[in-house]
């Protein structure tokens, strides 16, 4: 049926193909979570019949599976850009959405690694053993904590983009947004031996057809996918026997908070970061803040005194 949802969702999906700046990692999530409505609602379902009580009905379904919170709300984000995409389209009349209630935002603050615990992540070696994928792993991991890169932006760049002599990256960011990331001298370092190290044609940095080529690369010199990236970490990690798990974004969360913890001034950490919103930046001073009361309280002999009779610290005027 031309009016059908399933019909409506391989639109809005080709749509979203079609946008610049669109990862194909934001892509499978719209399909996986657009698919599981489908399998809800009945891909022949017409259009029309994605009313409020539809949209409620999925939402109380999903909250009945105890998936978290966090998962109900990307789900519930997908379904409102395609029902936002139909009334745009006019394939709904009225927004299925209104005065529908969505469960509050867990504030969960980002995961990051603290400097020493970097510091011991850095030091490890990788345990691939032949060149020059070991070099190519350890220059992604500089570069990740180096520059603050998101998954899709590193894995995104060409030799190109990399200006040695300036000691910056050029770094497409979401939106089709351009910006140029400084980059720290170990990586800089690190990306020249893995560069030199490559072989064939347009292997090397100083190769004339080396710019166009994909920065990191596979054996067989194609551009590595998310997967690859989020692989090369995992491997990187088991090899340093971190604490803790480790994703590409936790080397992005950790380049900011310890820039802030430093004095770095937020708007510059803003700029690096490639965020259009302050808003989205704050989230490290806070970090830094948490992570200084931790030293405090651990380090400071009187952060918890003991309390008096009369409900005050013992010395304090009340």
């Amino acid at each position: 049926m031309a009016d059908s949802l399933g019909l409506w969702v391989q639109r809005f999906l080709a749509h979203l193909r079609g946008t610049r700046g669109v990862s194909p990692h934001t892509l499978r999530a719209y399909s996986g979570d657009l698919g599981e409505l489908l399998k809800f609602a009945g891909a022949g379902l017409p259009v029309a019949s994605l009313d409020r009580s539809r949209v409620r009905a999925w939402l109380a379904e999903l909250q009945g599976r105890g998936l978290a919170r966090a998962s109900v709300l990307r789900k519930a984000s997908s379904l409102r850009s395609l029902t936002a995409y139909l009334l745009d389209q006019e394939g709904l009349a009225s927004d299925p959405f209104l005065n529908v209630r969505l469960p509050k935002r867990e504030k969960r603050l980002p995961r990051f690694l603290t400097e020493s615990e970097m510091e011991r992540l850095l030091a490890a070696r990788s345990p691939v053993g032949g060149e020059p994928l070991r070099r190519r792993d350890r220059a992604m991991i500089e570069l990740f904590y180096s520059a603050g890169l998101r998954r899709s932006e590193l894995r995104g760049l060409n030799v190109g983009d990399v200006d040695f002599l300036g000691g910056v990256v050029r770094v497409m960011g979401k939106g089709s947004r351009e910006r140029v990331v400084p980059v720290g001298d170990a990586a800089l370092q690190a990306l020249r031996g893995y560069l030199d190290s490559r072989a064939g044609p347009g292997g090397g940095r100083d190769s004339r057809l080396g710019g166009q080529q994909p920065l990191f690369a596979n054996a067989d010199g194609a551009r590595l996918s998310d997967a690859g990236v989020a692989f090369v970490v995992r491997r990187w990690t088991r090899a340093a026997a971190a604490l803790k798990s480790v994703s590409p974004h936790v080397f992005r969360h950790s380049f900011a908070t310890h820039l802030v913890s430093r004095g770095c001034d937020i708007r510059t950490v803003q700029e690096m970061l490639g965020h259009r919103s302050l808003a989205n930046t704050q989230i490290y001073t806070h970090l830094s803040l948490e992570r200084l009361r931790e030293v405090y309280e651990k380090s400071h002999p009187g952060a918890k005194r003991p309390e008096s009779p009369f409900g005050h610290p013992r010395g304090g005027a009340g």
